[in-house]
């Protein structure tokens, strides 16, 4: 009785092993800047995050259903390596949500980023194609006001759209996922949203 005790702990720790070894070097977060430094497009905030900007995405719970769906429209503005962008969700629900994010990048490929809602400053890096920023974010008191970890990476395409992916994380699992594609709007949208 007792050996099979010890059989099923052995078990159970190999099984919880290869879980955090598989999401250290397989998994979302095993993912690194360095791994997109020679990736082309390179990826300049300051070029490619400028301007308006149209927003669409889902979010996902965290059963892998989608919970929500949304669009958005960016305003981006940059004084030199410092950048304020104005953000304005549409949920499928109705709910409108504006954001404002406050850019800093130093010259090393560092990035701060300040919003209302982010607890501390979130900090990132950006290298190749690729941005990866992780900032901790209070949700609004409607949606219980929780505090959740976020990695956030975004990836350039080479026809110039963005596609952004998300994990939010409370107590270290996994509880949404967001998946959106950013792009400027052209002249001819532009005149449609004024």
């Amino acid at each position: 009785m007792m050996f099979e005790g010890f059989l099923i702990m052995c078990g159970a720790a190999l099984a919880t092993g290869v879980a955090v070894l598989r999401n250290r070097f397989a998994g979302f977060r095993a993912q690194s800047v360095e791994d997109y430094a020679e990736t082309l497009p390179r990826f300049d905030l300051r070029q490619h995050l400028n301007g308006p900007m149209r927003c669409e995405g889902v979010i996902y719970g965290p059963l892998g259903r989608v919970a929500s769906r949304f669009s958005a429209r960016f305003d981006a503005r940059w004084d030199g390596n410092k950048g304020v962008m104005a953000e304005r969700f549409t949920y499928d629900s109705g709910t409108v949500q504006e954001r404002e994010w406050r850019l800093e990048l130093g010259n090393d490929g560092r990035i701060r980023a300040e919003a209302d809602d982010v607890v501390g400053t979130g900090e990132g890096r950006h290298a190749g194609a690729a941005v990866q920023l992780c900032y901790d974010i209070r949700l609004p008191a409607e949606a219980g006001g929780h505090v959740l970890s976020v990695e956030d990476w975004m990836y350039l395409t080479p026809g110039g759209t963005i596609v952004n992916r998300s994990q939010f994380r409370k107590y270290g699992i996994k509880v949404a996922e967001l998946v959106a594609t950013m792009h400027k709007l052209d002249d001819t949208e532009i005149q449609k949203a004024a």
